[in-house]
């Protein structure tokens, strides 16, 4: 097996979906454990800072990368086992995300429909526990195996073992720089399906489109077309989607919030708790469409931040903390940034 090539003093900026052009010292590809174990072991590589980067849709440049960015690109999908009503399915953590679950809709198998079109790449849903439109990973997860980087062993964790919280899991805070996801198994289900389409918009777009019994399929376009209409696409305006996670708050807080502004968006979370919606508590402290010329806040989706062309990860950062000041100071809320700030 030949070692990857090392590319030295690398340009990031195609490589991260906010296009800020960044640099690394150092540069590596990977589509194999095997690969991966050799970069590791490389002299340039062993004892620097390390980043593993899959589609690069959940990162924010704000300097130079002074150590080894490492490109995950392991490939495959797979039936790992199969009964009556499920199939197992294992993915190569550099699988692109959407893809995957293209594929998946096509076979026939369920579960996977309503995270259609969000960016990235396979390794990094467990890591982030991605969601949307009333499903997270965690719904659908059996297992993945991950390179334990100090001693190069193929560790494999279940679901309980990788403690997936609200965009959060056990390989962002305890496993950060200690673990590599390599693979990632889903249990999926076989017809006939029972579709989630009571979250966000999908069932006002399928009733639009003429369609009372809709297929995973159907529910697949619904939020490909509900996601193009309120999202830009990265590869026409810089940006990593959603910037900020919705803040959990005790009901106090969302009561007071809601005497003021009735139409506060915010749902259960358990226990006196309540998921506020970040995108409304931004659009109200008057940011949505905010615009600083290079960059700025999306003027359909608050959530996100963007480039327009020219601007430093610095830039992009200042504005992420003038949001959060602002809903500090409207709401008495604190947001939490969801991109990983590098």
């Amino acid at each position: 097996m030949s070692v990857p090539a090392l590319l030295h003093n690398a340009d990031l900026t195609s490589l991260n979906t906010f296009h800020i052009a960044a640099r690394a010292a150092v540069l590596a590809r990977f589509a194999s454990v095997g690969q991966l174990r050799q970069l590791l072991a490389h002299p340039e590589v062993a004892g620097r800072p390390r980043l593993v980067l899959g589609g690069g849709s959940n990162v924010l440049f704000t300097q130079d990368f002074p150590g080894v960015v490492l490109l995950n690109e392991i490939p495959g999908i797979d039936v790992v086992r199969e009964d009556d009503r499920h199939v197992w399915v294992q993915a190569g953590a550099g699988v692109v995300w959407h893809e995957f679950v293209q594929h998946c809709v096509r076979q026939g198998w369920g579960g996977l429909e309503n995270l259609s079109l969000i960016p990235g790449k396979v390794g990094a849903a467990p890591m982030q526990n991605i969601g949307a439109y009333g499903v997270e990973i965690k719904d659908v997860f059996e297992e993945l195996e991950a390179l334990r980087i100090d001693d190069g062993a193929v560790i494999p964790f279940t679901l309980a073992q990788c403690a997936f919280g609200y965009r959060e899991s056990f390989f962002k805070r305890e496993g950060r720089d200690r673990y590599v996801i390599l693979n990632v198994t889903f249990r999926l289900n076989k017809p006939p399906h029972a579709v989630n389409i009571g979250y966000g918009n999908i069932r006002e777009e399928l009733e639009r489109r003429g369609i009372a019994s809709p297929s995973i399929a159907d529910v697949s376009e619904a939020v490909i077309a509900i996601r193009r209409s309120k999202l830009p696409d990265p590869v026409v305006l810089g940006n990593a989607g959603s910037f900020f996670k919705n803040p959990v708050v005790p009901q106090e807080v969302a009561d007071r919030i809601r005497a003021e502004h009735p139409d506060l968006v915010a749902y259960p979370a358990g226990e006196g708790l309540v998921k506020l919606a970040a995108g409304w508590l931004i659009e109200r402290a008057g940011l949505k469409g905010y615009s600083l010329g290079t960059h700025g806040v999306h003027d359909r989706q608050a959530l996100v931040l963007v480039n327009r062309g020219g601007a430093t990860g610095r830039d992009i950062h200042d504005l992420s903390t003038h949001v959060l000041r602002s809903v500090r100071e409207r709401f008495g809320v604190e947001l939490e940034r969801e991109v990983n700030i590098v």
